[in-house]
């Protein structure tokens, strides 16, 4: 959706899709710090920085510790993390990112049912058969997620988000059941000028569920900056 507009850098963080995925610890910083790597070596001084969900923690810290690299910041469906944060649901988590061995149809399935809302699924069937081959294509590694989620687990810029001054547009889903909408309101709350745009029906995947408005609201941001 970008690529007529923008020079567009999309790759798989360490630990997940077809990157390597260490028996080792990792945080939040590290995986910004990764993302700075990988500017620098494909020759990116500084852009754009697109994140939802887990990325858009990554895209949180890489603000905070990479600010000149960082033009704008678009920050979707995700956290600040830590005690002031509204609480992920452990069970809609636990079902999506269990850390035990699943079957591609067993993760396929958890993942469409907590990504996508139940009108949609009904609507659009054909969602929860594309992520069960997705995931065959892509099997998730029990103990990188291990070592992902713990860096979900610890993750926390609350306190440091005012310090963020880059343009920044938080964009959300209503109806999202893995990382409730209101900690996009925070986060919008927290980082001086940011604009909030809340998508209405949408779950965690709302740019599936509302691919125009979403875009819409991206490249109008994007193409202001």
């Amino acid at each position: 959706a970008f690529v007529h507009a923008f020079h567009v850098l999309t790759f798989d963080q360490r630990g997940s899709g077809l990157s390597d995925k260490p028996d080792a610890p990792c945080t939040m910083a590290m995986l910004a710090d990764d993302t700075a790597a990988l500017m620098d070596h494909v020759g990116f001084s500084s852009a754009h920085i697109l994140g939802v969900s887990m990325g858009g923690m990554i895209a949180q810290e890489f603000a905070l510790r990479h600010p000149h690299k960082t033009r704008s910041l678009v920050l979707g469906c995700t956290t600040p993390g830590g005690p002031n944060a509204v609480p992920l649901p452990a069970s809609e988590f636990a079902k999506a990112y269990s850390t035990k061995e699943m079957s591609a149809e067993e993760r396929g399935r958890a993942l469409a049912e907590a990504c996508f809302t139940k009108g949609y699924i009904e609507q659009h069937p054909e969602v929860i058969p594309a992520m069960i081959e997705s995931r065959r294509r892509r099997p998730i590694d029990p103990v990188a997620l291990s070592h992902r989620m713990k860096a979900v687990q610890t993750h926390d810029t609350f306190d440091r988000l005012p310090q963020i001054s880059c343009p920044t547009l938080v964009i959300t889903g209503k109806d999202d059941v893995l990382i409730p909408w209101e900690n996009s309101q925070l986060i919008a709350s927290r980082i001086p000028g940011a604009q909030l745009v809340v998508l209405e029906p949408a779950g965690h995947i709302f740019w599936g569920e509302q691919p125009e408005p979403s875009q819409k609201a991206m490249l109008s941001f994007l193409q202001q900056q």
